[in-house]
């Protein structure tokens, strides 16, 4: 898995970075979101949105598990899978959303995936970590198909 060095981003910058995302990133993307509480990864999923063109707000989609965002460039398909069991989110399908074959292809965002039973066979892993009370260290990895996505993705 190819992987990046960590940057340290205030939120302006995650926030700038995540817009970025929303443009450059194709359908078929999909992004694994890992961090504790308050890292930021919901308001890196609002940015991409934001990058999307979506109007609509983009909130965590914790009680809802699953939010379809239509709108934009490309459909954003936001998973929250906090607190879920194992057969919880076998439930779900999220495997529907990445295949794309039922579900118009999208860009795939999954906030807390060490949930998933099955990880997709291609993404981007994305780690958020509170490095101070305004920074964030991001460090972000891919699988082989996504790889070549990696300099464009960190460079707005």
């Amino acid at each position: 898995m190819g992987t990046h060095l960590p940057l340290n981003l205030d939120l302006p910058r995650l926030q700038q970075l995540g817009r970025h995302w929303g443009k450059a990133l194709p359908a078929g993307a999909v992004v694994l979101i890992y961090g504790d509480l308050g890292a930021g990864k919901t308001t890196l999923v609002q940015s991409i949105g934001e990058g999307l063109g979506i109007t609509e707000p983009i909130q965590s989609p914790t009680f809802s598990l699953i939010q379809e965002y239509l709108e934009g460039r490309i459909p954003l398909y936001h998973f929250d899978l906090y607190r879920l069991l194992p057969q919880e989110v076998r439930d779900l399908h999220p495997e529907l959303y990445w295949q794309g074959e039922e579900v118009a292809p999208g860009i795939v965002v999954i906030e807390w995936p060490e949930y998933l039973p099955d990880l997709p066979e291609e993404y981007l892993k994305v780690e958020l970590v509170v490095a101070t009370p305004e920074q964030r260290r991001l460090t972000l990895s891919a699988t082989t198909l996504h790889q070549p996505l990696l300099p464009n993705l960190l460079n707005p």
